[in-house]
């Protein structure tokens, strides 16, 4: 049974069962089924479909967005960007998926040669509750264009979110089984990666989860997308523009209550603007409003979860145990839901928990280094490698993204997700890309055609 905790109020909002085994196995055999006639579709009418899914999810921004903030506490201005740029996920694919998808000629010995991108069949996703709606898009959005079916299990804190995506598809009159919501439990994923009509599996959470789910693909050869945690440096340098910094560093962190794989969570300062800059934001982290996330001034929302709560201030707690300073928050707040109030740490080293682990909440952690190569040496000091932010002269900060062991680098700029550009991380944030070019190419065949007669040299 999935039970929705309002994380604003800590009631109890509904109990909704899994599916049962007959729903799951007909949710399969649909998918399988639309699959035969949905990768022979052209590209235009795999985007008919998704540009009506997008007009769809614009027109009833403000039904949808709601959904966000009561399951999971999002800031109703954040939930409708959110469901605004799910929308853009979709159009960007029904524009661009042709021409990714272009057939590439290769030169060799063949009178002609060449690769084409075929689907792979049924992709399952298996998502987490941060971006209810952008990461559904993110997965399916490019997976529908390239010709598969999708299968969506999204995270058992959200079913309301997760029944409204997957009806979206039904309202448009999409083909029955391109798109399902399936909820299931930990047992009947692990039997639907194993069914041979599922070919693949996109997955974004944990990096306890994402290992379990990439072992079961393995074991079954089935290619797999993880996009798991992040624990992101920003490097500030003594030539950087310190108020845009402090500006786009403290939206960075503190976005959907800092619960955000690819927020700015360590902040790597030059010794000779350190000061300097933690005044600055320690000004503009003050300044946020924590609150009702249903209310438009709110900043700041609640923690989604009692138990996510109790482990950010173990982190914190343990932190300035270690010899940090706390200038703002680090207390529990009294009262309802699971609040937690926007945390400045400082004279944190990379010994302690906070630059250890991934923090997933409004708490920034600034840290001290001599100078940029001190300052790399400390941002690539975790087993994370998901994003990376750089503040310095273009040219120099350009020069130092190719020494940062991270999937993208941001320079002089926030860390975000763009349909346009691919997103994914390395070492313990996973592999493989999504978005982009190369997030359609992630779930294809890319089919080598040999055509003779052979040519002589």
């Amino acid at each position: 049974m999935q039970r929705v905790i309002d994380p604003t109020t800590g009631r109890l909002l509904r109990e909704v069962p899994y599916a049962d085994g007959p729903t799951v196995e007909a949710a399969l055999a649909a998918s399988h089924r639309c699959f035969e006639d949905w990768r022979r579709a052209g590209f235009a009418e795999r985007g008919e479909v998704l540009r009506a899914v997008a007009a769809l999810l614009r027109e009833d921004v403000e039904q949808l967005a709601p959904l966000m903030t009561e399951e999971m506490g999002k800031p109703i201005r954040e939930a409708r960007g959110e469901v605004e740029k799910a929308a853009w996920a979709a159009e960007h694919y029904a524009e661009h998926a042709e021409a990714y998808l272009a057939t590439q000629v290769l030169p060799s010995d063949a009178s002609h040669s060449y690769v084409q991108h075929l689907p792979l069949g049924t992709v399952l996703g298996v998502l987490p509750w941060n971006a209810p709606f952008w990461l559904a898009f993110r997965f399916a959005a490019p997976a529908l264009m390239a010709g598969n079916t999708c299968l969506m299990k999204h995270d058992a804190h959200v079913p309301a979110c997760a029944a409204a995506i997957g009806a979206l598809f039904e309202r448009v009159g999409a083909p029955a089984g391109l798109f399902q919501d399936l909820a299931m439990d930990h047992a009947a994923v692990a039997e639907v990666i194993r069914d041979d009509r599922v070919r693949a599996i996109s997955f974004t959470g944990s990096e306890r989860g994402g290992s379990a789910l990439a072992a079961l693909a393995a074991a079954e050869i089935k290619p797999a997308v993880l996009e798991l945690g992040g624990s992101d440096p920003c490097i500030v340098l003594a030539d950087a523009d310190l108020e845009a910094a402090a500006d786009v560093i403290t939206l960075s962190r503190i976005i959907n209550a800092g619960q955000s794989c690819i927020a700015a969570k360590r902040i790597i300062v030059e010794e000779a603007v350190h000061d300097r800059l933690v005044g600055l934001l320690e000004e503009r982290l003050s300044a946020l409003t924590v609150g009702d996330p249903r209310e438009e001034a709110t900043d700041v929302g609640p923690i989604a979860r009692e138990d996510l709560r109790e482990n950010l201030h173990r982190q914190v707690q343990e932190t300035v145990a270690a010899g940090a300073r706390c200038r703002l928050g680090g207390e529990l707040p009294g009262g309802d839901g699971f609040f937690y109030p926007v945390t400045l740490l400082t004279e944190v080293t990379q010994a302690m928990t906070a630059a250890r682990e991934e923090t997933f909440g409004p708490v920034m952690v600034v840290l001290r280094a001599a100078d940029a190569g001190e300052a790399v040496t400390m941002a690539n000091d975790t087993r994370y490698g998901l994003a990376a932010s750089v503040w310095s002269a273009a040219g120099r900060a350009e020069a130092l993204a190719a020494e940062l062991d991270t999937g993208q680098v941001a320079v002089n700029g926030i860390v975000k997700t763009d349909p346009r550009l691919p997103s994914g991380g390395v070492k313990r944030s996973g592999y493989g890309r999504e978005l982009g070019p190369h997030g359609i190419h992630a779930f294809v065949n890319a089919q080598q055609v040999w055509v003779g007669p052979k040519q002589s040299a």
